[in-house]
């Protein structure tokens, strides 16, 4: 192509991301404006994708860590043939659009990932990174993972901590393109960020170049020679200038989430040799150029068939088995336990629950933030993927709780992997936003917590969890299970092998619990979030215990002295609010019936949000401060989490 029309190719990016921000009155025009050059050459000349079939299971993904720059990827999309219609970048962040502010993965095709949360994109696309080596270990899957990423991706922890384990795995797959314009929302990065970017990543094992980012055959050359480098992750720094072209706000921190202004677009665009008072305009010859992305991506799909179809039919079978996935009935796997009054922690039932399922589900990538012995979530047989050896099926995250949960989502992203992980529940924390971006896209993640309360002992209050249940609890589309004994783990993981619209939080213990009879034929139970564990003798009662995970058991002993005493008592066990609060009025009135306002809860944990379950009537016996170093017995009978505690407060109501 002429280097006039590709010119115009890369104004038209610019003037595009300009007018969607000018219109909303709203929204980041500067790194667009800044990035087209790049962005142009990738999408043109590397970027392997089928505009027509957004899934194509062999694409190349992109994701737009930096997300603020939204505007881009609309622009890209629209222009390259997606089904984004020119009236959606009309729409850009008002109500009902495809184009939100931020990217959102399942509103606008062609969004790989949400983006918004600097780092997060970042970790995501390693994870994807990791699911398509795994993948391409396994069938002939090939492709990249390429992003683009600014200065504030590089600030935040968790690019770190995914730089550092990408540049560990040796990730040839993953190429980020760095938009180093040095601007930031305060001003100049010299105000915070003035480390060597590019030793840093050298150091973490990555290939790196620096280069002009409006220089378009520099682009070329970098992108072209990071394809080669097969055993390290490459960054190409590109210097680029924000808001580029604005002639009196490029380089200035005034482009970066502002709208330009009607007056400064004018000049903006009559510099580019444009009609200034054109808006939303494509030019014709412009638009032809990139909807070739239209049948090049056909052609890229059939090319792919062709060889899929001469491979092997074990390496067939798993891309089908990953991307085309069939229900698995998993209550026929999953272990079940008779009544056992010594019974075993939780976090082991979850153990042996994995060991049962996890070599049977295809693409199952398990790994933990290095506390595999404490977490129990090596499978057995399982194999670690690691440097030039993709074909395992669990990662060493490290010491990496943040990344290792982006990681996770973008592994889910790719669409091929059922990624679980684990690491004690105080550190749920670490993982919290990413736990969220998962709750947001309804990315289905599992996390297997483990040492859920001060039933952990002698650790102390560090690593003993207080107020994370009720954290946890709080976010949207998320969902956390707290099993009571053996039984209801694997009723536990049932749900969450099964659940779609959302991550599952398992909370284990570390302390062995009994396992009791009326858990024998739960999992239904489970699955609606709370169920009558032990009913009062009539069936009619006066007083409700509630309960969750370890407490469970101090209730039924409670729910035992008192109905041997004649006393009319339930016991409920209520594993998951989620799952409760969206059964039924009739059957959530069936388990809490609003007559019996004697009701005591009893959880290891905040007293937060009991209320919605016990009333105003009700009794709370939890922990409301930290804890202590010291044997769990000993805990809990200090802190007055005792089957005495229960029957006193049923006793006195």
């Amino acid at each position: 192509m002429s280097r006039t029309l590709e010119q115009r190719c890369v104004d038209t990016i610019r003037t595009l991301s300009m007018d969607g921000v000018q219109k909303a009155n709203s929204g980041h025009p500067g790194m667009p404006m800044g990035m087209a050059d790049a962005a142009f050459v990738l999408w043109t000349e590397f970027l392997r994708h089928s505009p027509s079939n957004p899934k194509w299971v062999n694409r190349d993904r992109f994701v737009l860590s930096a997300g603020h720059g939204s505007m881009l990827l609309y622009s890209l999309l629209h222009l390259t043939g997606y089904d984004l219609p020119l009236d959606e970048l009309k729409n850009f962040r008002q109500w009902g659009s495809k184009t939100p502010g931020h990217p959102e993965h399942g509103l606008t095709p062609g969004v790989e990932t949400t983006t918004g949360p600097l780092g997060q994109g970042f970790a995501n696309g390693v994870g994807m990174a990791i699911a398509a080596k795994h993948m391409g270990a396994k069938s002939i899957i090939d492709h990249h993972v390429y992003a683009i990423v600014s200065d504030g991706d590089l600030m935040e922890g968790v690019s770190q901590e995914a730089a550092s384990l990408a540049g560990h795995l040796g990730l040839g797959n993953l190429i980020y393109l760095y938009d180093d314009n040095k601007i930031t929302i305060d001003g100049s990065t010299d105000l915070a960020f003035t480390e060597d970017v590019m030793k840093r990543f050298e150091a973490y094992g990555w290939h790196t170049r620096t280069i002009d980012g409006h220089d378009r055959d520099a682009v070329r050359h970098a992108i072209a020679e990071a394809q080669l480098v097969s055993d390290k992750p490459s960054i190409i720094a590109c210097r680029t200038h924000i808001g580029f072209g604005s002639p009196n706000k490029q380089g200035s921190e005034e482009s970066h989430g502002s709208p330009l202004g009607e007056e400064e677009i004018r000049l903006t665009k009559q510099g580019f040799g444009w009609d200034p008072e054109a808006k939303f305009f494509i030019p014709d010859d412009v638009l032809a150029f990139f909807r070739e992305a239209v049948d090049k991506g056909k052609a890229l799909e059939a090319d792919w068939a062709a060889s899929l179809s001469k491979a092997s039919s074990e390496a067939r079978e798993y891309v089908e088995a990953c991307f085309n996935r069939k229900a698995i009935d998993f209550t026929n796997i999953l272990p079940t336990y008779a009544a056992d009054a010594k019974g075993i922690a939780t976090r082991k039932a979850s153990g042996n629950a994995l060991d049962a399922v996890a070599p049977k589900i295809p693409g199952v990538i398990g790994g933990t933030a290095d506390l595999g012995p404490s977490n129990l979530t090596a499978f057995k047989g399982y194999k670690p993927i690691q440097k030039g050896d993709f074909s395992g099926n669990y990662v060493h995250f490290g010491i990496r709780e943040h990344a290792m949960g982006s990681i996770m989502n973008g592994m889910y992203l790719h669409g091929s992997t059922i990624p679980y992980a684990g690491t004690f529940l105080v550190f749920s924390d670490y993982c919290r936003p990413a736990i969220r971006m998962a709750a947001l896209m309804h990315v289905p993640a599992i996390y297997v917590f483990t040492h859920d309360s001060i039933g952990l002992g002698e650790d102390g209050p560090t690593h003993q969890p207080i107020e994370h249940l009720a954290a946890l609890r709080a976010i949207p589309n998320n969902m956390v299970l707290r099993p009571a004994d053996a039984n209801e783990t694997s009723a536990a993981w049932n749900v969450a092998l099964t659940r779609t619209g959302g991550p599952t939080c398992l909370i284990l213990t570390r302390q062995n619990l009994p396992t009791l009879a009326e858990t024998e034929a739960c999992y239904g139970k489970v699955a609606k979030g709370g169920y009558v564990l032990a009913d009062a003798p009539s069936g009619k009662p006066d007083a409700i215990i509630l309960a969750t995970g370890s407490e469970i058991s101090l209730g039924y002993e409670a729910w035992t002295k008192l109905t041997a005493s004649g006393k009319q008592v339930r016991l409920v066990s209520l594993p998951s609010w989620e799952a409760f609060r969206k059964q039924s009025a009739e059957y959530r009135e069936s388990v809490l019936p609003k007559s019996v306002t004697n009701r005591v809860a009893i959880e290891a944990a905040s007293p937060f949000g009991w209320h919605e379950w016990i009333g105003d009537a009700g009794t709370i016996i939890a922990l409301d401060h930290f804890g202590e170093s010291a044997p769990y017995q000993t805990l809990y009978a200090k802190f007055g989490l005792t089957s005495d505690a229960v029957i006193e407060a049923v006793s006195r109501a």
